[in-house]
């Protein structure tokens, strides 16, 4: 079963389209956009298992420049 996650993203000022431009391009993310509100990006992503889907986190998304904070939010099927 895939893992599939919500990351809610906070930008500088003004870089909220470049940063979803670039989130886009991460393998596993599905949809990256930028929207109005307290998060200047929401995130759609899947990966094979829970560490693979920190790895994307941490490794490639927090280091775009731009970001200044992520919340990743787990899919749960109930």
């Amino acid at each position: 079963m895939v893992v599939q996650a919500y990351i809610l993203v906070q930008t500088e000022v003004g870089k909220a389209a470049d940063v979803a431009a670039a989130i886009a391009e991460v393998s596993g993310v599905t949809l990256a956009e930028d929207v109005t509100g307290p998060y200047d990006v929401i995130v759609r992503a899947e990966a094979k298992h829970v560490d693979e889907l920190g790895e994307m986190v941490v490794a490639r998304i927090q280091r775009i420049d731009g970001i200044t904070r992520t919340l990743t939010c787990p899919v749960v099927h109930l």
